[in-house]
């Protein structure tokens, strides 16, 4: 870990790194949410482009995270996401025992513009999300259940694991649609990340544990 950065593979096209809870993906506005992943990748690679960020993780969730090193390699991986070219595997835990083993939650949402970044069900005007589910285990809590994200919403495995048209069992921590409190650590962990390299278009995987 170099400069509070967990570095799980790097070459001349693409920074993959492990993002702790916590920690914004990208900058916001104003100067105290300018700690970020990619402000700490700049500072270790300052050859790297200015804004090298091909997708988003909630400031709670943590996980794997790819970031382009310059703008070739950001037009490939964005097309990659944008065309649902990538595979990606998330690991949660929920508030909640779920008895079912494995399902698909096709469940339509959009944002709340007077309660920002909230996200509301609305199967008029929302966008359709769809995420495959399977449980993996009991824990002490809830259940440990894998996601599968077949679209990329905003707080899509979020949204899906509480809303009762989902598995109406919010993921621990979550503050927004749970029962998280400040300062709770969300139980959400982006764990699997494929995606075709930007210079051999060969297939390249990673998995990182979560850590609960």
């Amino acid at each position: 870990m170099r400069t509070g950065l967990d570095i799980i593979y790097h070459d001349r096209s693409i920074l993959v790194v492990n993002k702790p809870g916590d920690l914004l993906a990208v900058p916001g506005r104003g100067p105290e949410k300018q700690a970020c992943v990619v402000s700490r990748a700049r500072s270790l690679f300052p050859e790297m482009m200015e804004q090298p960020a091909v997708h988003r993780l909630d400031q709670q969730t943590s996980g794997i995270m790819v970031l382009a090193m310059h703008l070739e390699a950001h037009r490939h991986l964005s097309s990659q996401f944008q065309n649902r070219r990538v595979t990606k595997g998330y690991i949660a835990i929920l508030e909640k025992t779920i008895e079912a083993l494995a399902g698909t939650i096709t469940l339509p949402f959009r944002l709340d513009p007077d309660n920002r970044p909230y996200q509301i069900y609305d199967p008029i005007h929302g966008k359709e999300a769809i995420t495959n589910w399977r449980k993996i285990n009991d824990a002490p809590r809830g259940s440990r259940i894998g996601f599968t994200p077949l679209t990329g919403r905003t707080h899509q495995l979020r949204v899906h694991s509480a809303h009762p048209g989902g598995l109406n069992g919010p993921i621990i921590g979550d503050r927004l649609y749970g029962s998280g409190k400040e300062g709770d650590a969300m139980l959400l962990h982006a764990s699997f990340l494929s995606f075709n390299r930007p210079d051999s278009e060969r297939i390249i995987e990673f998995y990182s544990p979560p850590p609960f």
